[in-house]
């Protein structure tokens, strides 16, 4: 039974990590913001690390609350952290946008090239970054919740392995999709996306929002 418990765990960790809103973001931003893949990988590990360990401690909690306070509880937070995912991106947006018009077009022309070894990033100050992971800590995944209920049975042993098969493979695809998504990004260079890059993946995360919202995924 525990080990049926830790392949549907990894299975469910690597399958809802396809939703956009747990990958387009950091693709979006790397690429705005000219991260290097280390970074991008990193950040997206921290973030994942959140999401998944929030996720856990809520079905820790769920043994000794029930299962159907606590998913009650969570699903509230996946409501919000939707919205506050897409409120977010808005104001990127806007931010990029007023950013974008701000700027000489001729500077844009030249630093384009010099953009991918030092990026604007340089300014960043891990703001972007510590965004992404509040948002990512707001947003649990309750379907993992009633497995680790189920997997108390077999004592914490049990509850620890499904956790880490959880959180492994739910990083692990996070991390796989965003350095693809990422490289493949890296790949159109152009002055406008230099210029719009940030408005643009502004409006990507809120897309990415509004599809999660709508499709209920």
């Amino acid at each position: 039974m525990t080990w049926a418990l830790v392949l549907t765990a990894a299975t469910v960790g690597a399958l809802h990590t396809l939703a956009p809103d747990h990958w387009m973001p950091f693709a979006a931003l790397a690429r705005a913001r000219g991260w290097s893949p280390l970074r991008a990988a990193r950040t997206t590990v921290a973030c994942g690390f959140g999401h998944v360990t929030v996720s856990a401690l809520l079905g820790i909690v769920a043994l000794y609350a029930g299962l159907e306070v606590i998913k009650l509880i969570g699903g509230r937070l996946e409501n919000l952290a939707t919205y506050l995912l897409m409120g977010f991106g808005t104001l990127y947006m806007i931010w990029g946008l007023r950013r974008s018009f701000r700027r000489d077009p001729m500077s844009v022309l030249h630093a384009h090239d010099h953009h991918h070894a030092h990026g604007h990033n340089d300014h960043d100050h891990g703001l972007t970054e510590g965004s992404l992971f509040v948002l990512f800590c707001l947003d649990p995944c309750v379907a993992v919740i009633p497995m680790i209920i189920a997997a108390a049975s077999g004592g914490w042993a049990a509850v620890g392995t499904v956790v880490l098969a959880y959180e492994a493979a739910t990083i692990a695809t996070m991390v796989v999709l965003v350095t693809s998504a990422h490289a493949g990004a890296r790949v159109f260079r152009a002055p406008w996306i230099d210029r719009y890059g940030d408005a643009v993946a502004g409006a990507l995360i809120v897309v990415a929002g509004v599809t999660v919202q709508v499709l209920g995924i």
